[in-house]
């Protein structure tokens, strides 16, 4: 297998980070230009979260979520590929990763029914915590 595959699940990420953050900005730019709030309203740390409806907070909720959990899966797939481990089943899981985290954030910056998006993420939290466990057991094995 090519040790370059890791990356497709890499660029996917990337992409979503990125449609992610425009339709924040998006959001956001028609909710402060509708009801004419200014720089001056926002200029106190939280000011903005306090008065934003949540069509307008989740999707920069969402966007923050992007550099949580996803920071693992980015300094994993360059372990896997930096060491030569990609394989199958570490890119089926980063595909499981990255299929996951989509459908979480579009419920997330739509919808939100949070007991969905909550299952949502678990399953992308399981893939990328497999992947996490099984390069850990793989460099345990060789230490």
């Amino acid at each position: 297998m090519s040790q370059t595959a890791i990356f497709g699940p890499v660029f996917a990420m990337i992409g979503l980070t990125f449609v992610v953050w425009v339709y924040m900005y998006v959001r956001r730019i028609h909710f402060l230009t509708a009801n004419q709030i200014s720089s001056k309203d926002m200029a106190v740390p939280g000011a903005l979260a306090a008065i934003t409806p949540p069509a307008v907070s989740n999707p920069s909720d969402n966007f923050q979520n992007l550099f949580e959990v996803p920071v693992l899966f980015y300094a994993l797939a360059l372990l896997l590929y930096a060491t030569r481990q990609v394989d199958g089943l570490y890119l089926s899981a980063a595909w499981v990763f990255v299929v996951f985290r989509a459908l979480h954030s579009a419920v997330h910056c739509t919808v939100n029914i949070v007991m969905l998006r909550f299952y949502l993420y678990l399953i992308s939290s399981v893939a990328v915590w497999t992947i996490a466990a099984r390069a850990a057991l793989h460099y345990l094995g060789d230490s």
